[in-house]
């Protein structure tokens, strides 16, 4: 069984600036584990972390339906690493996600909580862009945002968007039109997991 993790991470946002002393920080990991082997998704999980340096803004609560009272119950930046290392083999599973953002965030927050990477180092060899895999597949110029290349794969939007268990199923479902079109880069797959 060859497993990849597919990532979506929300994280606090405003409409315009941060306030003064506040930083974007990640409030839900969604993650959506895909067999690769069997095409398919074999289950979705999503994980609560409450930010220690900003605030759910109504902006953001409008976006992902995420409230301060639900991130406030959630698990420190840490203890969410150590779960995706532990329970989803983070270290050694390839991972995906839609655009650079994700990885990114987690180098940051990693970085300034002091936290270790919990994908392996260095930060790029396990991630694969499926944005940029997707806008080569179907020879977009642009690439586009989640939503928009279902619509183009001919996929249904399931559940609510910018909730990050929903867009990591959603976009398990983009690899996994790759993985038939045989757009999906085999490095991305490599790591065998049992």
């Amino acid at each position: 069984m060859r497993l990849l993790n597919v990532i979506d991470v929300e994280a606090t946002c405003w409409d315009g600036q941060p306030p003064p002393g506040s930083v974007s920080e990640i409030i839900e990991i969604g993650l959506t584990v895909v067999d690769v082997s069997a095409r398919r998704r074999v289950s979705r999980h999503r994980v609560l972390v409450r930010p220690v340096r900003s605030a759910v803004s109504g902006f953001c609560t409008e976006l992902t339906g995420l409230t301060q009272a639900e991130v406030d119950r959630g698990v420190t930046f840490a203890e969410a690493c150590r779960l995706l290392v532990e329970e989803f083999e983070a270290g050694e599973r390839p991972w995906a996600s839609w655009g650079e953002y994700d990885r990114r965030q987690f180098a940051r927050q990693s970085r300034a909580d002091g936290v270790a990477y919990p994908f392996g180092h260095p930060t790029e060899r396990t991630h694969t862009n499926a944005k940029a895999v997707f806008t080569a597949a179907y020879g977009l110029r642009k690439k586009p945002g989640m939503h928009q290349a279902l619509q183009i794969a001919g996929l249904p939007l399931e559940g609510r968007h910018h909730r990050g268990e929903d867009d990591a199923w959603n976009i398990a479902a983009l690899v996994l039109d790759l993985l038939d079109r045989g757009a999906w880069p085999i490095t991305a797959t490599v790591t065998w997991s049992g």
